[in-house]
């Protein structure tokens, strides 16, 4: 199961343009860490421990699936790219910007880089007071305290004059604006993986299809004539509940909805594995249950091609999909195409994903946002 670990960072500078490098420091973030979920304020702060120009501060919640390691090692790549210079005798001086790990999830790490949470997080105001506008649920592991609890009890009397409030980078998107987001692709395709991720991102509900439940499925893939009916059927009706089911619990006019399904799918389907005279029946009953079925304002499709899903699924190990044959996606991929042609195309979106790598690359996520995003724009 795909898992988003929630990261804090205290960015801060006091050279050049600050306000100008921590953007530049959470877009660089966002593209290559994380996403950015939430921002502080900029609060001015003297400089802690020397004598300096004063510090612009800020903090930012961040969800990553990678390991804190990883997300040290960018953050410093990113602060070198941004002109900080680190000397391994450095004390304590002035910078461009600077990038502290203050908190992973609610984990302890101590190694020989990194200490998790911060040490000295409790001592720092200019720290805990951006960190608490972000009104995030977390305890520190040690001291068992608040974020607000720790500034409360903060030693630090310094200063923290408000600047300005940054843009998010999430804000550059609105999608909530569709209401009802439809992911969908081939077996193996990583809907179900990109549907969990921009649920969590963007604070969607989320609908997920419940397929491993279905009794017909393991038959089907022994004998696919004998079980084809049986088994398209089941998914239609499984299909038509759950949808009835979870949309009914939302509001389709104020919340913003994400699945990695539609009921659609199960034509594209049927007509694959079904018999003319069986297909015929089965559509009359698809049309009358498609009729009564709330639509997405969007559907995006994610295709990749043969190859790549088959070692996507063979990277799953799913017993029952290990004998999928080439062929069979390649059917699925053209029926998806020859449908989506059917549907009105301000709403449907195709997206090649053969050569990307959402999970890995944060950079291949956000270029699919970005996609999705200009054709919400272009409507």
């Amino acid at each position: 199961m795909f898992i988003q670990n929630q990261i804090i960072l205290s960015l801060g500078s006091n050279q050049g343009n600050r306000t100008s490098f921590l953007q530049q420091a959470m877009a660089l973030i966002h593209q290559s860490v994380g996403t950015v979920i939430r921002v502080s304020a900029i609060y001015e702060t003297p400089s802690w421990g020397f004598d300096s120009a004063a510090f612009y501060n800020c903090a930012i919640l961040v969800h990553a699936s990678l390991p804190a390691k990883t997300v040290l090692e960018r953050c410093l790549a990113i602060e070198e790219q941004l002109g900080r210079l680190r000397l391994s005798s450095e004390t304590y001086s002035a910078r461009t910007i600077d990038i502290d790990l203050i908190a992973f999830d609610e984990q302890c790490i101590q190694t020989a880089l990194l200490t998790v949470p911060h040490p000295l997080l409790q001592d720092r105001r200019f720290v805990l007071q951006p960190v608490v506008d972000l009104q995030l649920d977390w305890t520190h592991p040690i001291l068992r305290k608040t974020f607000a609890e720790l500034l409360r009890d903060c030693p630090d009397n310094s200063s923290c004059i408000r600047i300005e409030t940054p843009v998010a980078p999430l804000e550059n998107y609105r999608f909530q604006d569709v209401n009802f987001l439809a992911i969908e692709g081939n077996i193996g395709a990583g809907k179900t993986t990109l549907a969990h991720k921009i649920s969590e991102d963007f604070n969607a509900k989320l609908i997920l299809e419940g397929f491993a439940d279905n009794p017909f499925l393991p038959k089907f893939y022994q004998d696919a004539a004998r079980y084809a009916f049986p088994l398209e059927m089941s998914f239609l009706a499984d299909r038509y509940s759950q949808l009835a089911d979870d949309l009914a619990q939302f509001d389709l006019f104020k919340e913003f909805i994400i699945a990695d399904y539609h009921i659609f799918k199960s034509l594209i389907f049927a007509q694959i594995t079904l018999e003319s005279e069986e297909f015929r029946l089965y559509k009359q009953v698809f049309e009358i249950m498609y009729k009564e079925t709330p639509k997405p304002g969007m559907y995006v499709y994610l295709y990749q091609n043969t190859q790549r899903l088959l070692e996507n699924i063979k990277k799953r190990g799913r017993s029952y999909e290990s004998d999928i044959p080439a062929s069979y996606l390649e059917k699925v991929n053209q029926g998806y195409f020859n449908y989506i042609k059917t549907l009105p195309q301000d709403k449907v979106l195709i997206i090649d994903i053969s050569e990307m790598d959402f999970v890995n690359r944060q950079e291949d996520y956000i270029a699919i946002l970005d996609i999705i995003q200009q054709k919400l724009a272009s409507r």
